[in-house]
């Protein structure tokens, strides 16, 4: 026979905690990591035989970490909106070009002028896809790199066939933002952008669910920053994808990458 699951509500249950924690230094450390979800109004922690290494958390409000009613909770609240599921975004036919029409009585795909082609599996979008232009007015002839020596035929400022011109900005456009440069793979991460209220548990409760896990080390002196180790690069890439970005408090998104060795 099946469990009924718990409905939503108030609180949550925590366990696996570490039962050798203060309980203020415990209650402390979880208020840092749920207080993101929404106003905290009690955390209930017990040090009795039956109840160590769990936790209560109660919220104000459940909406806070629930986004959306479902639609049973909504015609409860009398908030529930029916929606047409019959409607469906398609262009009006007024819109519709006639080779679109011809293509779709065809029952074949045939090319649309003007139309923008979807995506090829293995091939990037479109968006990133590098943009061959011939040389229209107001932008600067090709120009071949130094040392290169024209193609014999091509007057000058003429773009070969297959070349690309270099991209120009537009008046107001920023340049793309150049990759930032990543570490090696390594099996201790690096931490940065920590609140200062943060401390060795409080690490170790969002660490340790990931496999490989060993250790927490702190900065003395820098509450900002923090090392994490595993066992392998494998193991930390996987905690490291995980929780990029994971914001401990409202205002500090804890940043993630590898330790250099």
């Amino acid at each position: 026979m099946a469990v009924p699951e718990t409905r939503p509500n108030h609180t949550i249950y925590i366990n696996n905690l570490n039962e050798k924690i203060k309980k203020d230094e415990l209650k402390k450390s979880l208020y840092a990591i749920f207080s993101q979800f929404g106003q905290i109004l009690d955390i209930l922690v017990s040090r009795s035989l039956k109840m160590r290494g769990q936790a209560f958390v109660i919220f104000k409000e459940r909406i806070q970490y629930a986004k959306t009613d479902s639609d049973i909770i909504a015609k409860m609240k009398g908030t529930f909106v029916e929606r047409d599921r019959k409607r469906e975004k398609r262009k009006p036919k007024s819109q519709e070009t006639p080779a679109a029409k011809k293509a779709v009585q065809g029952g074949a795909a045939a090319p649309v002028v003007g139309a923008v082609p979807g995506p090829v599996p293995g091939m990037p979008p479109m968006t990133q896809a590098p943009r061959i232009m011939h040389h229209m007015p107001g932008q600067p002839p090709y120009m071949p790199p130094p040392g290169m020596i024209p193609p014999p035929g091509l007057a000058p400022g003429q773009i070969p066939p297959g070349a690309m011109p270099p991209q120009q900005l537009m008046p107001g456009q920023m340049p793309p933002a150049q990759p930032l440069s990543e570490n090696p793979p390594n099996h201790i991460l690096f931490l940065t952008n920590l609140p200062e209220e943060t401390n060795e548990l409080m690490l170790s409760m969002l660490f340790n669910q990931f496999p490989g896990f060993k250790e927490v080390r702190l900065v003395p002196g820098r509450h900002d920053i923090a090392f994490v180790e595993f066992d392998n690069e494998v193991q930390a890439g996987a905690a490291r994808d995980a929780l990029q970005g994971f914001k401990i408090t409202q205002n500090n998104a804890m940043k993630i990458s590898f330790a250099k060795k």
